[in-house]
Parts: C-alpha cells; structure tokens; sequence
C-alpha cells in the first residue's frame, strides 16, 4: 500500500476516533467542544491533501480511462454534498449548541462520513493502487 494511502486511511480513522470521543464526553464539555473543532481542522487537512495529492494522479489517468472519469465525475459531486453537510454541521456545533438536536445531526452526520470514507477506500483508493502500483 502507498504511503498516501496509508496516511489518508488513518485519517479516516482518526477523524471517526475524533468524532466518537466528542459524543463520549459530550458537545457542551471543554473537552468534547475542542475536539470537535480539531476534527474540523482534520477533515479539512484531510481534504487539502486528497485534493492535492490523490485527485491529480486520478484526473490524470482518467484522461485515458473513460470509466474512472465516470467514477471520478461521481465521487466529486457526491463530495460537494458531503463537503457541505461537514462545514454546516461543524459552524453550527462550533458553537456549543446540545441536545437531541446534536443528536440527530450527530448520527446523520457521521454515518454519511462513514460511507463517504468507505466508497473512498474500497473505490477510490483501490483505483489510485492500481494506477500508482
């Protein structure tokens, strides 16, 4: 497996671990709040460097391959949506707000990341192997 496989693989996991200790200690503790807005800063990191790191090599081998321009075309939309629901769910949390409302947005949110990460990883991430073996 490539170095940036492995990397953006333990983000995936970071970020999860990240999200699964602010519902433990909850949104309105110190503790829970700051880890939050880490996780904020670690889905965006982790968004700059498949931007530039994995997207390119895609892009670029796509130009050949009109099925991974097919893959690559969906996975950008469905990131728009995903990327939305993120940077809505994070400013509406970065405040502080509780309550069943954290709740439901909480699960929503996190089950749509979790698919988002998994189609990444057994899609997205085979295709960039198999490109850069």
């Amino acid at each position: 497996m490539s170095r940036l496989i492995e990397e953006l693989k333990t983000d995936h996991s970071a970020l999860v671990s990240m999200l699964n200790k602010v519902k433990e200690l909850g949104i309105s503790s110190v503790n829970g709040h700051k880890i939050l807005v880490q996780s904020k800063e670690t889905l965006l990191t982790h968004l700059n460097k498949e931007d530039r790191d994995l997207y390119p090599v895609l892009r670029k081998a796509a130009e050949n391959d009109k099925n991974l321009r097919g893959v690559i075309d969906l996975f950008a939309k469905d990131m728009e949506i995903v990327s939305k629901a993120a940077l809505d769910f994070f400013n509406k949390y970065s405040v502080g707000r509780t309550g069943i409302e954290f709740a439901i947005d909480y699960g929503k949110f996190l089950g749509d990341l979790k698919i988002r990460m998994k189609k990444e990883e057994v899609i997205l991430y085979l295709e960039y192997e198999r490109i850069n073996p």
